[in-house]
């Protein structure tokens, strides 16, 4: 069995979809506001066609001998304007599926997106977790992450 990552084409769109559907299933589990304002802005064929072709982003995919079964999205952004510059690289979405779990696909694709971020002169990252989902937040805890922030949230139409 190889686990690999890459960056992300065209080809793997598709491939893409599937497994952020999947995703999609998972975290509006957790959080039924996920689809609506962190997931991919809809139709998310599009999006991920746009964030391929995005200079600020960079998506990759993890494979088990060859075959997707994961992907990653990150993005530089901007630090305040006292940062002097400086920037942060957050991983907005990562995803393995689910029968891939615990082999290295994530920790793959994570390895190669912070070095992808490096190389573009990132040395800050956050990444986004879901509230409840402990395997995310123990996975990104194992590669060296800890909470810098808490967002906290109300609905008034919540009963």
């Amino acid at each position: 069995m190889k686990v690999a990552w890459r960056r992300a084409t065209d080809e793997d769109v598709a491939a893409i979809i599937t497994l952020y559907r999947d995703a999609a299933v998972e975290q509006a589990a957790l959080r039924p506001l996920w689809p609506l304002a962190d997931g991919l802005a809809e139709p998310a064929e599009r999006t991920v066609i746009q964030l391929l072709e995005d200079a600020t982003s960079f998506v990759g995919v993890g494979t088990i001998d060859g075959v997707v079964l994961g992907f990653i999205w990150a993005r530089v952004e901007a630090l305040l304007p006292q940062a002097e510059g400086e920037q942060i690289g957050v991983v907005r979405l990562v995803y393995v599926d689910e029968a891939a779990r615990g082999v290295g696909v994530g920790e793959a694709m994570l390895q190669g997106a912070l070095a992808e971020l490096r190389s573009r002169g990132v040395r800050r990252f956050d990444a986004i977790v879901s509230p409840g989902h402990r395997l995310a937040k123990n996975f990104f805890e194992a590669a060296g992450f800890s909470a810098r922030r808490i967002t906290m949230y109300h609905d008034d139409g919540a009963g």
